[in-house]
């Protein structure tokens, strides 16, 4: 993990954190590093000291910083992290209340979607909304046999 202390192009400064100096350029070069006080995607690395930590000096500073819930809630080592954008932010929450909107208003068939879809489709039942799970495998067959169908949107937070 590295951060970077970044100003945007109206001279706000603040921080963030990334997988390494790749991820940063790649999600910049997407327009995904966005200043979090004016939304503007016009950001860029500031001049930074390399901050050298060793085994005494980490064990120092852990032993004597208050655990707050930012610190528990700081991403593994590894882990891909984002700042989105105002845009972002909006697209999400509309996957976010479609999907809810979806499975409020659809039954959920568990693991026998694959069978209830196709039943629906050759018509041997009447046609109604439904959710479930369906193999990698099953959902082949049922595009194979041109049933319709589509994976409920999953966002990142959820999986969490």
């Amino acid at each position: 993990m590295i951060r970077y202390t970044l100003a945007c192009d109206q001279g706000h400064q603040f921080e963030s954190w990334f997988a390494d100096s790749a991820a940063y350029d790649k999600q910049a070069k997407r327009k995904l590093v966005t200043c979090p006080h004016c939304g503007s995607a016009k950001v860029d690395k500031t001049i930074m000291a390399p901050q050298i930590s060793t085994s005494k000096k980490r064990a120092k500073a852990q032993a004597h910083a208050p655990q707050t819930d930012a610190a528990a809630a700081a991403p593994a080592e590894n882990t891909p992290v984002a700042m989105i954008s105002p845009q972002e932010q909006e697209f999400r929450t509309k996957l976010k209340e479609l999907r809810e909107h979806l499975t409020k208003n659809s039954d959920n068939v568990g693991t026998k979607f694959p069978d209830e879809a196709r039943k629906m489709h050759y018509g041997e039942i009447e046609h109604r909304s439904i959710y479930g799970e369906a193999t990698p495998k099953d959902a082949k067959e049922m595009l194979d046999e041109g049933i319709e169908f589509h994976p409920l949107p999953t966002l990142p937070d959820e999986r969490n």
